[in-house]
């Protein structure tokens, strides 16, 4: 059974850093595309970040150079260090892990029940 676990959410003030991370069991992890996606209240879900199975990263421009990603294949986990947080970072943020064979129209994609940061003094 695949299993995506987050942890280390919480409450943080305006300019703190946190790290979230995602514990992924019941698939081969390190083949696997994972990224960090957000969703604020009455906003859609939006894509933060993305690290490919070769290590490749990518992110969205709100948090470029704030943000970072990062996998430990051997733990099986994936992180998201968050630096100079914001306000408008404050939502529910879910790990995704996707594959998808070469030559096929199969995808096999995943998704977390996701951990709350709150920025706020």
């Amino acid at each position: 059974q695949v299993q995506l676990v987050e942890s280390g959410g919480g409450l943080v003030q305006p300019g703190g850093s946190l790290r979230v991370s995602c514990a992924g069991s019941g698939f081969i992890f390190s083949t696997y595309t994972m990224g960090w996606y957000r969703q604020a209240p009455g906003k859609e879900r939006e894509q933060v970040a993305l690290i490919t199975s070769g290590g490749s990263t990518s992110y969205t421009g709100s948090v470029k150079g704030r943000f970072t990603i990062s996998r430990d294949n051997d733990k099986n986990t994936v992180y998201l260090q968050m630096n100079s947080l914001k306000a408008e970072d404050t939502a529910v943020y879910y790990c995704n892990a996707d594959f998808r064979p070469v030559g096929t129209n199969i995808e096999y994609n995943y998704w977390g029940r996701g951990t709350q940061v709150t920025v706020s003094s």
